[in-house]
């Protein structure tokens, strides 16, 4: 019943924006803005086009960046939130680059690992792994030790307790900070797709817009769009599926 409701409210948000963009539309009466109707039927006949490969770019990019991200973060916050030594050691260095605009690192990065994937998947690393570190550490933190107590009387090993504890303790948290972060994400993705390289969503809508093919460019908008869609609702099944004694309470 919970997910027919999530989908009824997703629907009348899609109409919703379909709405306004189209009463736009007419208001504006410009080729810059064509109306909803022209950019979906374009968005079918490019279908046979080149757009899954720059889809499929950047697809790759972002579960690259979020899968580093979740390992480093879930090391380091563990980490800290387990040691005041190295928290202690680590915190300062935390909290002076995670205010650090993350775009205005772009030319470094790039300088630094050039044009090609690895400064792409680094630029979404830094914007999301600072937050997955510190919701993860502070999840850690508010674990009660006497939870560990069980398994270390029944001989448990580290891995274990972490498997058992640690990680499901954490996962909420994790889950938060990857779908507050994406947003952010998806944007430097765009921004870092426009250099060096052939292949991409921010490639492709900058491309158009470029050779004022306003069509493709408002298509290549509602692709980006439907890809950050989709990654929320994925993460929202995982929060289904391994946190359902969460949503049962």
């Amino acid at each position: 019943m919970k997910i027919i409701d999530k989908w009824k409210d997703f629907l009348f948000g899609f109409i919703s924006i379909i709405l306004l963009w189209y009463a736009a539309s007419l208001i504006i009466n410009k080729p810059i803005l064509p109306s909803p109707i022209k950019v979906l039927a374009n968005l079918q006949s490019l279908a046979s086009q080149e757009i899954y490969i720059h889809l499929g770019y950047s697809l790759v990019r972002i579960f690259a960046g979020i899968a580093i991200s979740v390992i480093i973060g879930l090391l380091l916050g563990v980490l800290m939130g387990q040691s005041k030594k190295w928290n202690k050691l680590l915190n300062p260095i935390i909290y002076f680059t995670y205010p650090i605009p993350k775009i205005s690192l772009l030319p470094a990065v790039m300088l630094i690992f050039g044009l090609k994937e690895s400064s792409k998947i680094i630029m979404i690393v830094l914007i999301i792994v600072f937050q997955i570190i510190i919701a993860v550490r502070d999840s850690v933190k508010d674990i009660p030790k006497e939870t560990y107590y069980i398994l270390r009387c029944l001989g448990a090993s580290k891995w274990r307790e972490f498997k058992e504890i640690t990680l499901p303790a954490a996962l909420s948290s994790i889950l938060s900070s990857i779908r507050i972060a994406l947003g952010t994400a998806i944007s430097i993705l765009f921004f870092t797709e426009i250099y060096g390289t052939e292949y991409g969503m921010g490639y492709y809508i900058m491309d158009a817009w470029m050779r004022i093919n306003y069509l493709d460019m408002y298509s290549g908008i509602i692709v980006l769009s439907l890809l950050g869609f989709i990654l929320f609702v994925l993460i929202d099944l995982i929060e289904d599926t391994f946190l359902r004694w969460r949503n049962n309470e």
